[in-house]
């Protein structure tokens, strides 16, 4: 059974599992639809509607040297190659809170396979405990096997070993992949591909 198919199952059970505590009268009820149901309906409503395929038109103005869009708020990474005939879509985890998250333009700027992790100041600051380095290839290495820098100090587009984090906010303002996904992606990237995040 693959791992799509087991996090399908997990989530069918997750939500029957709701639907029978309801259906004991064990959750309390707000104008005849449970709360934890109507927010299952509009958590599921908004990321189906959200992670969609989408035309490049409108975020770049050509594909040259490709393009990544990250959409923050869905949690997607698109990709399109230079010649259009390669598009690809993945999930991805996105920052923990807006003040962690940058918008804008920028680009990769080099590709780095078993990147060595080094929190930044603010982490650190944050975090006192974490250690000063992780060296590539390391199991508990953030950064996961391959990486794409980014001409912005600190963000990356990255591999990660925790696949709870896909689909989340969970990052200090990177964004993460599965690993077979940054393994893909790092194979059609280049350096001075397009990196819009919106």
């Amino acid at each position: 059974m693959s791992d799509h198919t087991t996090r399908a199952l997990g989530r069918r059970a997750f939500v029957a599992g709701l639907a029978a505590t309801a259906a004991s009268g064990a959750v309390a009820q707000s104008q005849g639809t449970t709360e934890i149901e109507r927010e299952i309906s509009q958590t599921l409503t908004n990321n189906i509607s959200s992670f969609r395929s989408l035309d490049w038109q409108p975020y770049f103005s050509n594909l040259r040297n490709g393009a990544i869009l990250v959409d923050i708020t869905s949690r997607a990474l698109h990709y399109w190659s230079q010649d259009e005939s390669i598009y690809k879509l993945y999930p991805t985890s996105v920052p923990l809170t807006d003040d962690l998250t940058r918008k804008g333009r920028t680009e990769v700027v080099e590709k780095v396979v078993k990147p060595t992790w080094r929190p930044t100041p603010s982490m650190r600051e944050r975090n006192p405990e974490w250690p000063a380095v992780i060296p590539g290839g390391d199991p508990t290495n953030p950064l996961g096997p391959l990486a794409l820098y980014l001409s912005w100090q600190y963000y990356r587009i990255h591999g990660t070993h925790d696949t709870r984090k896909i689909g989340r906010r969970s990052s200090n303002g990177c964004v993460g992949l599965y690993n077979e996904h940054i393994t893909e992606l790092f194979s059609l990237a280049k350096v001075g591909t397009q990196v819009l995040l919106i």
